[in-house]
C-alpha cells in the first residue's frame, strides 16, 4: 500500500450518526503489572475485582445496540482491558456469534483487539486470522525498552513472550499494529524504537502514545485538578524527573516527545514514505490537506469515542473512567442515547470551548487542536490555565514537518 491511503479516510462531515464504543470486558484486570498503566488503579476506584467479568446479558445488549445505533454500512467493534484475551476464546467465539445474529444485511462487522500478547497462541491465531481481527500489539521497543516498565505481576520481564507473539501473527497472516507507550525512557532513543519496530516487527502500521499522567491520576480525575495549582510552562514542574513536577516520573519529556517525533519522522520520510504507516505522521498529512484529524487527540472536538466497563457502565472516554464522567448504564438506556445525549455532547464541544487563547493564537492549531483534554496540565505564560502538557513538543514536531509538507501534499495529489 502506498501514502494515498491517507486520503481515502472520509471525513467524518456527512457520515451520519456514529459512534465509537470500547469496551473493557475484563475492566481493568490485568495478567502484567506495567509500570505505567493508567487503568489498572480502577479496581480500587470502581470497586472491582480480580474475577470482574462482561456477563452475557450485558455482552448480548451492546452488541444489539452498537449495531442498532450505528447509521453507516460498517461497525467497529473495539475490545481492550486490562487484558481483553482473559475472557478466553469461547468468548470471542460468542461474540462474533452474536454480531452475526443482529447484523443487518449488507453491513460489515470488524473487529479489533487490543493486547499485550502473552496469552496469544496458534489457536489464538488461528482464531484472529478466520474472523479477520485487527490485533493492537502493546510492545515498547527493543528488549531493554520494552522490559523496562512492562513486566509481569511477580516482576518477570515479558520482551521475548510479547515478541513471540508478533511472529506467530505473522504466521497466521494476522493483520496487526504495534502500539508503543512513549515514555520518559524510550523517548530518548527515537531510531532505535522505530527501526526495531519498523524493520523486525514489521506490523501494518506503527501507533506511538505519549505517556503523560499526572500524579494525582489514581485520584482526581481529568479536568477537575485545581487550576491555581497548575504549572506553567516550561517551568520545573512541567516536566518530570522534579521534585515540583505535575506529572510521574515515568510520563514523557514534552521536549523529549518533539525530538522523538523529529527524528522519527525523518527516518520514516527518507526511507520508508509510502511503505510504513505511521498513525501520527497519517494524520498530520491528512490535516495539512484540510480534511479532519484521524485521531481523536487531534480532532476539533471528541465524545464519539466512549468506554464500556464490564457491568454496562459508560464513561465519557477512556482516560475519563472516574465517576465524575460515568453517563448511564446500557441496561436503562441505548449506547447511542447516551453518545449523543447532552452531556456528553457538552464533553465533546468543551475540548474546543476550554483552549486557552495561547492556543487559539497558535499557527498549529488546525493541526493539534490543544491535543486530548486529558493531558491539558500547564498554565499559558500569561498564567491563563488549559495549555497541554505536550504543547513544547508538539510545537517543534510542526515546525519541524511544516516546510516538507507541501511537497508531500502534491506528491500525495499525483498519486491519487
Amino acid at each position: 500500500m502506498t501514502i494515498p491511503r491517507i486520503i481515502l479516510v472520509q471525513s467524518s462531515k456527512g457520515t451520519g450518526r456514529r459512534y465509537h464504543v470500547m469496551v473493557k470486558p475484563t475492566s481493568s484486570v490485568c495478567n502484567l503489572n506495567c509500570t505505567y498503566c493508567y487503568y489498572l488503579h480502577k479496581e480500587q476506584l470502581l470497586g472491582t475485582s480480580s474475577k470482574s467479568r462482561i456477563s452475557d446479558e450485558i455482552l448480548e445488549t451492546h452488541i444489539r445496540q452498537y449495531i442498532e445505533g450505528q447509521e453507516g454500512d460498517e461497525v467497529v467493534f473495539t475490545w481492550q482491558g486490562g487484558e481483553p484475551t482473559l475472557m478466553g476464546l469461547a468468548f470471542f467465539e460468542k461474540v462474533v456469534a452474536l454480531q452475526q445474529k443482529y447484523r443487518r444485511p449488507g453491513q460489515s462487522i470488524e473487529n479489533d483487539l487490543q493486547t499485550n500478547g502473552t496469552l496469544l497462541d496458534d489457536e489464538w491465531c488461528r482464531f484472529l486470522k478466520t474472523h479477520h481481527f485487527l490485533v493492537g500489539l502493546s510492545i515498547d521497543g527493543p528488549e531493554k525498552l520494552h522490559d523496562a516498565y512492562r513486566r509481569t505481576k511477580d516482576g518477570r520481564p515479558t520482551f521475548k513472550k510479547v515478541f513471540s507473539a508478533a511472529e506467530l501473527l505473522h504466521k497466521h497472516g494476522v493483520r496487526f499494529n504495534t502500539l508503543t507507550v512513549v515514555n520518559r525512557l524510550n523517548a530518548t532513543r527515537p531510531l532505535d524504537v522505530y527501526r526495531f519496530l519498523s524493520r523486525e516487527v514489521c506490523p501494518y502500521e506503527l501507533q506511538f502514545l505519549p505517556c503523560v499522567e499526572p500524579k494525582v491520576f489514581r485520584t482526581i480525575a481529568p479536568q477537575q485538578w485545581d487550576p491555581v495549582s497548575l504549572p506553567c510552562l516550561e517551568s520545573s514542574a512541567a516536566h518530570p524527573g522534579n521534585p515540583d513536577s505535575v506529572v510521574t516520573d515515568w510520563s514523557v519529556n514534552p521536549n523529549d516527545w518533539g525530538k522523538f517525533l523529529c527524528k522519527v519522522w525523518d527516518e520514516w520520510y527518507a526511507r520508508d514514505y509510502g511503505k510504513i504507516f505511521v498513525n501520527l505522521f497519517e494524520t498530520a498529512v491528512a490535516q495539512w490537506m484540510g480534511m479532519d484529524s484521524q485521531m481523536c487527540t487531534y480532532h476539533e472536538f471528541c465524545g464519539k469515542n466512549v468506554v464500556l466497563e464490564h457491568d454496562g457502565t459508560v464513561y465519557a472516554c477512556d482516560h475519563f473512567v472516574y465517576f465524575h464522567y460515568e453517563l448511564a448504564n446500557i441496561l436503562h438506556s441505548t449506547s447511542s442515547n447516551i453518545v449523543f445525549s447532552g452531556r456528553q455532547v457538552t464533553f465533546g464541544l468543551n475540548k474546543f470551548a476550554s483552549l486557552p487563547q495561547y492556543c487559539r493564537e497558535c499557527k498549529y492549531l488546525f493541526a493539534c487542536n490543544g491535543e486530548c483534554p486529558k493531558n491539558r496540565l500547564l498554565r499559558t505564560p500569561s498564567g491563563e490555565p488549559g495549555l497541554n502538557y505536550l504543547c513544547s513538543g508538539l510545537k517543534k514536531f510542526w515546525e519541524h514537518i511544516d516546510p516538507v509538507m507541501p511537497a508531500i501534499m502534491r506528491r500525495v495529489q499525483a498519486e491519487r
